[in-house]
């Protein structure tokens, strides 16, 4: 089983950060939520959206950061977000504002195969925000970019952006220092769940760190 009896409620405009150990349920519980993966029993409601019944309504609703970015590798950044923004109705103003906010704009025609896994990053996270999401689930956002690249996300996916955010992440300090609650997984189960100040947060920080 792979999450069991997981339950929490996130109000809109705050950001859940999800802690555990690899294997802890993470990645499943966002698949789910993303709509990726179908749940076998439970209830998930995501937007007013039931899910899996819903998921169709939710798509164009949601932003997914994975933690392996979801690009075509052989097209360039630019081309990459132009298939998006015609899924979604986006038009190639907002593509422009996007790659000038992750400091790509010089790169835009390059293809992805030659970028580096920072630069892919940030790719893959002005794609999760191009068509202007009420909500983001991120995995891991934080994998392969340095402080800079994070600077410049900040205002895209991260507290800065004003976002209701679900995000896993093994960095235990950061996760909390980006987060308003949190839980804590472990095998399936949450083992720890609270504000992500106070006692709550000093205690998570002792069991996922």
């Amino acid at each position: 089983m792979a999450l069991d009896r997981v339950a929490f409620a996130l109000p809109a405009g705050q950001t859940l950060v999800v802690l555990g150990p690899n294997g802890a349920g993470k990645s499943t519980l966002l698949k789910v939520l993303a709509t990726l993966l179908r749940p076998h029993e439970g209830a998930v409601r995501v937007l007013d959206c039931s899910l899996p019944d819903d998921a169709w309504k939710l798509r164009g609703q949601i932003g997914y950061l994975g933690h392996e970015p979801a690009l075509y590798r052989s097209l360039s950044a630019r081309e990459n977000l132009q298939f998006a923004a015609r899924l979604h109705g986006v038009g190639e103003q907002r593509i422009d504002e996007l790659l000038d906010a992750v400091g790509l704009t010089r790169r835009a025609d390059d293809r992805i195969e030659e970028f580096s896994r920072g630069m892919r990053q940030r790719i893959a996270a002005a794609r999760a925000v191009l068509h202007d999401p009420a909500l983001l689930l991120l995995d891991e956002p934080w994998s392969a970019v340095d402080p800079g690249a994070i600077a410049l996300l900040d205002p895209i996916i991260g507290r800065g952006s004003g976002r209701t955010r679900i995000l896993v992440t093994h960095d235990v300090g950061r996760g909390l220092a980006e987060a308003d609650a949190f839980i804590g997984i472990r095998a399936g189960r949450i083992q720890a769940m609270g504000s992500a100040s106070g006692d709550a947060a000093r205690e998570a920080e002792a069991l996922f760190a």
